[in-house]
């Protein structure tokens, strides 16, 4: 290997160490080559073979310097996912694959009281880093001796404080060990619809098999029928176990799913083990700290997106942020006209449009507003821009009729992507667009795609909510941070109290380089809400 190659392998190694958290150590115990390096043999690392026997090593052991590099990025690789695993179950941020678990366990006469309940034990903090639910991961198990025993089912607990309180309460039945009789009842049994299993390809069923004996019947088939049939299976030996038979019941790899421990009071080591397995993916980069987003970060699953902080616009490179210099704002009003608000309730949110509208700074180069009312279908007052002053916009709410009729929120949503921010209705290119929805009820029809098509189209989407509106429904509709972006209040005397609480970014409203905080809107939105309680039905 000439004195090149091996600068630039030694450049490709500083390139695998600069991600590789756990081998950072290389880069300062093994300084740059010097320009000219000459290598006896290349055979291996640095003066071929014969310096690897004098440090006591063989052949078997050496590599070439390419060879060197690749197990280094492979090794920090797996390093880098496995710190950010173990990051994201410290934190309690690991997103668990939807999953059907049964733990097989052994309580033969060998198995004792005390150490029956550190299977126990083991059992009950694996669960503890699952995300357990009807849709998320189903867990059950399955007690063996001569007999086997059903003890919890897939289907029998919802949450993860009731498994764990099943799991406590499991008695051994100390007997003996018919470890193949118990896989085959997993097969029939646990595994089945009827006990709650899934049918789903995209639902893995997993079995953790933990024995201390040599089984008293056959296990080699049946495993085999098991594996065939789609359960992955992890065998836990303790103690005298036959490593042999852990091998014929674990799938492959052998090496990540056979384990042995000496005693039953080192089982609960290999909990960390089984909680990174299942976690397979970090759902919280952003307090993992996994971004580089200069202002704020904000968690997708498995992802991130970044934001500004008032007084800024995000960048083409989706990262970093730059001082605004637009104040020029579309703002659509998209107000459920069903039959539940009631006409009075519906002049109050009418009278409450007017009091924001005043607010603003509606004029033909700032803010325009625009208008929708929806119920059963969906009806445009005024498109964005028809009214460019703020006497024409109040007298234009004012004569908005009440529709009531139904709720078909997902219908109005599409109606203000589709319609409503369109260059056709009066949208400005380059222009901040700012949706309000307001309703009192649950939609009718689905809001999902429309509302996640109106936020991916970089709208900002806010949600307010009043009686019998659903939060989660809000919380869909709503823009992250979701806590920043929907509001909600019990009944429309209390509407007051949403003002407290309103964080509408009016640096996007009134003028983004001048507003140093949302105090100054808060204020605003508050008086007008107090004038309207005095002077309207608020009172």
């Amino acid at each position: 290997m000439n004195s090149v190659s091996l600068t630039q392998t030694y450049t490709q190694i500083k390139v695998c160490l600069s991600f590789l958290p756990k081998l950072q150590v290389f880069r300062s115990r093994y300084p740059p080559p010097p320009k000219t390096v000459r290598t006896p043999r290349g055979d291996g690392f640095e003066g071929g073979v014969s310096k690897l026997k004098s440090l006591g090593l063989t052949s078997h052991y050496s590599m070439t310097l390419p060879g060197f590099v690749m197990l280094l990025c492979i090794l920090g690789a797996q390093a880098t996912m496995d710190l950010r695993n173990a990051a994201a179950m410290a934190a309690g941020l690991c997103n668990t694959k939807p999953t059907d678990v049964v733990f097989i366990i052994d309580s033969s006469r060998s198995v004792r009281p005390s150490e029956f309940e550190q299977v126990k034990v083991f059992m009950t903090k694996v669960i503890d880093g699952l995300n357990v639910g009807p849709d998320a991961t189903r867990v059950g198990v399955v007690n063996y001796a001569s007999r086997v025993k059903n003890e919890v089912s897939l289907k029998s607990h919802k949450t993860k404080a009731a498994l764990v309180k099943a799991v406590s309460k499991i008695e051994p039945l100390s007997t003996g060990t018919m470890t193949g009789l118990a896989i085959q009842f997993a097969m029939n049994v646990a595994f089945s619809e009827a006990e709650g299993a899934r049918k789903s390809p995209d639902i893995s069923k997993v079995a953790i098999i933990v024995t201390d004996g040599r089984p008293q019947d056959n296990i080699r088939d049946i495993a085999a029928r098991a594996r065939e049939a789609g359960i992955e299976i992890f065998a836990i030996g303790v103690g005298r176990v036959d490593m042999t038979t852990l091998r014929q019941l674990a799938s492959e790899t052998l090496e990540d799913h056979v384990d042995y421990v000496e005693s039953y009071s080192m089982i609960e080591k290999l909990t960390k083990k089984f909680q990174e397995a299942f976690c397979e993916v970090v759902s919280d980069l952003c307090a993992t700290g996994d971004h580089d987003c200069e202002h704020i970060c904000i968690s997708t699953p498995g992802s991130f997106k970044c934001a500004c902080r008032e007084g800024f616009t995000l960048q083409g490179d989706g990262r970093s942020c730059n001082a605004c210099s637009n104040a020029a704002t579309d703002v659509v009003f998209l107000i459920d006209g069903s039959k539940s608000v009631r006409p009075e309730n519906f002049e109050l949110v009418k009278k409450w449009i007017i009091l924001i509208i005043d607010k603003l700074d509606v004029s033909e180069t700032n803010t325009h507003v625009g208008l929708v009312q929806y119920s059963s279908t969906v009806k445009q007052e005024f498109p964005l821009g028809r009214y460019n002053n703020k006497k024409a916009l109040k007298e234009a709410v004012k004569k908005m009729d009440y529709m009531e009729r139904g709720t078909m929120t997902g219908l109005a949503i599409s109606f203000l992507v589709d319609n409503s921010f369109t260059p056709n209705q009066g949208a400005r290119p380059g222009v901040a667009k700012v949706g309000i929805v307001f309703t009192d009820g649950r939609s009718q029809d689905s809001i999902r795609d429309a509302a996640r098509k109106a936020k991916d189209n970089g709208f900002k989407m806010y949600a307010v909510g009043v009686g019998n509106a659903v939060e989660d429904e809000l919380k869909e509709i709503a823009s992250e941070p979701v806590t920043d972006h929907y509001f909600y209040t019990a009944d429309f005397k209390s509407i007051n109290q949403i003002a407290m609480k309103l964080q509408i970014n009016v640096c996007q409203v009134e003028d983004p380089c001048e507003c140093n905080s949302i105090v100054k809107f808060q204020k605003k939105v508050e008086e007008a809400l107090q004038a309207l309680t005095k002077k309207y039905i608020l009172s």
